[in-house]
């Protein structure tokens, strides 16, 4: 269905695609795999018309084609979901999902009793029952937004369906709904091309697996032919080695939360000590974010108390955490992290500008930049490059690089690998291991269950906003948590 001929993409000083050539089939599900700034979505944009190839041919069906936009491409039969969302939240789900294809009348305004029957049609299609066509965006949870995405995707009825990170944002079950309905789709003849960095998902669903590395194509492959080390090896040229990394942990308690109520969680207690990682585990909405973003001031909490270095503080903004020492790393680095519109080292210095007397310091800032660009091996080809054209993984490191600059006596981080490649993960991983080497506090919220296994040294478990149990890192077990966080 799908033939990509020698396709080069050149952006400034980065060569995004070098020389490409792939096939997609019909009736499969096809992987791309790749480290962050591998080149997967720059493919994905020349297939949907956002970008255009500096060099190579497209085929579809057999015929050369020029995909002069997203239109076009709707008309070729092509849809896409995007790792980013493009749901617009004042609009329903309804008018997201038929945006600009709504059913009118002769006199041009829209029919909404038709709309909503089609959008409830397809949402049963989905098994999307708790979600009303006529309800707002703004008012679903980040999994329903990205499953609002996917039925608008669907609701074109397309030929080839192009997935980026679809299941980051969503629930186990809406997990399973989505995976039943690509094998559906499959069985149709629908081409489906998938990327993700949850490589159990690339095993449980694909075909094949193209792989991507520095924007080379490195190979197709039969996915029941590659080990998950194997292709682990093909995406980033080494193997990942298991974490055995003796704790760093002292006695001494940096932080302490006592009786902790807020909206939606409540009489939450525990200690976070030197050189500790601390895992924050539990279901999506449980409360785990709410937690962090209390005790960094973003959000006022009703009851409770807390704790730094034994002397309760009174953290009613977020400049405050900074100057008592804790940092936060938040899970939406897109809105609630990043400032996009400026540079790497405009984002680096955002928290802890260095100045000269009252002026502010441009070139010690490009310096430090340039610092933690090569410690952290940021990927970009300048400090003052725009922050949001790097990866998804690079970006992270950007917001690290921030935290490392104000040298924070407790760290809070919330799904710091949510979007990342296996190999940016192993140095975020490193990265955290060793600020709890030099006697940083960590607190680790994370959604992967092996992630918390492999970094933290006791987790906690949060269940409808309450801590329900306690692990050690010897109790600890994928089932252990998930018992704590469901029964």
């Amino acid at each position: 269905m799908l033939e990509l001929h020698n396709i080069s993409k050149l952006f400034p000083g980065v060569t995004a695609l070098d020389g490409v050539s792939l096939t997609v089939q019909s009736g499969e599900i096809h992987a791309l795999c790749g480290e962050n700034g591998a080149g997967k979505s720059t493919l994905l944009n020349l297939l949907t018309g956002n970008l255009q190839p500096s060099s190579g041919q497209l085929r579809i069906n057999g015929g050369a084609v020029v995909i002069d936009g997203p239109a076009h491409a709707a008309k070729l039969g092509i849809s896409i979901v995007y790792q980013h969302l493009s749901v617009v939240d004042n609009l329903t789900v309804a008018e997201n999902i038929f945006v600009n294809r709504q059913p009118r009348n002769r006199f041009g305004l829209i029919q909404y009793r038709t709309l909503y029957a089609d959008t409830q049609a397809l949402l049963n299609r989905l098994n999307l029952t708790d979600i009303r066509p006529e309800s707002r965006v703004a008012d679903l949870s980040p999994g329903q937004k990205q499953m609002v995405e996917i039925a608008k995707a669907l609701s074109q009825n397309p030929d080839m369906l192009l997935l980026d990170e679809p299941t980051a944002s969503l629930t186990d079950r809406e997990t399973n709904t989505l995976f039943t309905l690509l094998r559906q789709l499959r069985q149709q003849g629908k081409a489906i091309v998938y990327i993700s960095h949850r490589l159990t998902e690339i095993f449980a669903l694909a075909d094949r697996v193209s792989v991507l590395k520095d924007g080379q194509y490195q190979g197709t492959f039969p996915t029941n032919e590659l080990t998950t080390d194997g292709l682990i090896r093909l995406m980033v040229g080494r193997d990942l080695l298991a974490n055995t990394t003796e704790s760093a942990a002292t006695g001494e308690v940096l932080l302490s939360v006592s009786g902790l109520s807020g909206g939606r969680f409540r009489d939450v207690s525990f200690t976070l000590h030197r050189g500790e990682i601390l895992g924050l585990a539990g279901l999506i909405g449980a409360g785990r974010t709410e937690i962090a973003q209390a005790i960094f001031g973003m959000d006022a909490h009703k009851k409770g108390e807390i704790s730094l270095r034994g002397a309760i503080v009174n953290i009613q903004h977020p400049a405050d955490a900074v100057k008592l020492g804790i940092g936060y790393l938040p899970e939406e680095r897109k809105t609630l992290g990043l400032f996009a519109d400026q540079s790497v080292a405009g984002n680096i210095v955002a928290v802890k500008p260095p100045a000269s007397g009252a002026w502010y310091a441009g070139r010690r800032v490009l310096a430090l930049a340039e610092t933690y660009r090569q410690q952290l091996r940021i990927r970009t080809p300048s400090v003052q490059t725009r922050v949001d054209s790097l990866s998804g993984g690079n970006q992270q490191k950007v917001m690290l690089a921030r935290w490392l600059l104000t040298d924070p006596d407790v760290l809070m981080v919330d799904e710091p690998t949510h979007g990342i490649d296996v190999g940016a993960k192993a140095e975020i991983y490193e990265l955290l291991r060793q600020l709890a080497g030099q006697g940083k506090a960590i607190l680790l919220i994370s959604s992967e269950l092996p992630e918390l296994l492999n970094l933290a040294d006791r987790i906690l478990v949060v269940r409808d906003g309450q801590l329900s149990g306690e692990l050690s890192r010897a109790e600890a077990t994928e089932e252990s948590i998930m018992n704590l966080a469901t029964s």
